[in-house]
């Protein structure tokens, strides 16, 4: 099958399946694309079991591992996706939380790196730099599915501004630090200790660079596109300006080898923020929002049905499935240190609202990115292993953690709204 058929079929099934969700789940958007997705997959699968000459889900295999969900992922879907989440989180409002989101998406993240890899080696004997990188995959919320989540929960201002930013920066800083321990771990597997020391100094570098150009890249895209939508009064033209942001943006910053993640985000939330309160007309501002509001919902629909489906990349071993139930308690316990960290780190400076350490750490869910980079792992040994861990405690979080947010936000936060 060619791209257009590909793109064809999967809007087709998208919109199947959330007619399915609406009539008959009526589960949240994206999460009952998800559920009905899997219905499907383990319902071919079955059917193969049962009727073998069907051969269908060779077929629907065949069909689901010839689309490279990892660069669908990070090198197309990913950028609009986080410029989408960006825009409808204001500065102003992330001001007022920048050090707990600072605090949670570079020492949160790597002190779940950190809890996770120690475990991960320690369950099933992977040497440190192998455990590390999972716990490098898997530590990061995935904005694309915390933002999905948090449009329909509702959870207090401030806590919805806590969770977004911190999605929306710890996702950058976690896939910088994935790439670095990837290019620890992989070169590092029989080199010698020079090469070690070699490839480690390379790392800090990579770091420097994936990081701070992100950030820098985005902040000048972003500042060079508001300054031409001020002199334009066009809406059409400037949402096509921020539609040239968000995909050329990402593309030069893969060209360049800057966080395209992270560029995307800064350019996000310049022009969410101060390009709508002075670069648009108020008609522009509604054109814009809705445009990226609608580009959104499709792209996380066709995401959350292409998680689904990755069902059939799994080797379903039962070995691997114990030791995934395992790694999801893990993995909530690593999150629960990267929230609580940082909290208790703040508190005798800000008061918080209550509830705010088990409300974070149950609603950090887990997405699409980290499947995408279990993917692009090189191909050895325990590639399998990590793949399949990755892949339940993703639905675990999506599905259990998704669903029953609002529930624990409502039982345990019902204090009056602090920052």
């Amino acid at each position: 099958m060619d791209l257009l058929q590909i793109t064809s079929l999967l809007i087709v099934l998208a919109a199947i399946f959330g007619a399915i969700n609406h009539l008959v789940l009526k589960l949240p958007g994206a999460i009952g694309i998800l559920v009905v997705a899997l219905f499907a997959s383990f319902g071919v699968l079955i059917t193969d079991l049962i009727w073998p000459v069907l051969t269908i889900a060779e077929t629907s295999r065949a069909i689901i591992t010839g689309i490279d969900f990892s660069d669908a992922l990070l090198e197309g879907m990913l950028g609009l996706l986080l410029f989408a989440g960006a825009l409808h989180v204001k500065i102003s409002d992330l001001r007022e939380q920048w050090r707990l989101v600072f605090l949670m998406a570079t020492i949160g993240v790597g002190l779940s790196t950190l809890i996770v890899g120690l475990g991960f080696s320690a369950l099933t004997g992977a040497p440190i730099l192998i455990a590390l990188v999972f716990g490098a995959l898997i530590s990061p919320t995935d904005p694309v599915a915390v933002l999905g989540v948090l449009r329909e929960a509702n959870l207090r201002k401030s806590l919805e501004t806590k969770i977004a930013g911190e999605s929306l920066f710890n996702d950058g800083v976690g896939y910088v630090v994935f790439l670095v321990l990837v290019g620890l771990a992989f070169p590092a597997m029989g080199g010698d200790h020079g090469a070690h020391d070699s490839a480690l100094m390379g790392a800090v570098k990579l770091f420097l660079q994936e990081a701070v150009g992100g950030a820098v890249l985005g902040l000048i895209l972003g500042w060079l596109t508001f300054r031409i939508m001020r002199l334009i009064d066009d809406y059409s033209l400037e949402v096509l300006l921020t539609l040239a942001l968000a995909f050329g943006g990402y593309q030069l910053s893969v060209y360049l080898h800057f966080s395209a993640p992270i560029m995307a985000v800064c350019a996000g939330l310049l022009i969410g923020d101060i390009g709508a309160k002075h670069g648009m007309s108020e008609e522009t501002r509604h054109y814009v929002d809705a445009f990226w509001k609608l580009i959104d919902e499709i792209l996380n629909a066709v995401l959350f049905l292409l998680i689904g489906f990755e069902v059939f990349a799994v080797a379903f071993e039962m070995d691997y499935l114990v030791t995934a139930v395992l790694c999801i308690a893990l993995a909530l316990v690593a999150r629960l240190a990267a929230v609580a960290v940082p909290v208790l780190a703040l508190k005798p400076f800000r008061e918080f609202s209550r509830g705010v350490i088990p409300i974070m750490t149950w609603g950090g869910l887990k997405g699409g990115i980290s499947v995408a980079l279990a993917l692009s792992l090189p191909d050895n040994e325990w590639k399998p292993m990590i793949l399949t861990i990755t892949y339940v405690i993703v639905i675990f979080s999506i599905v259990v953690q998704g669903l029953t947010i609002t529930r624990v936000a409502n039982r345990v936060g019902r204090e009056p709204d602090l920052v």
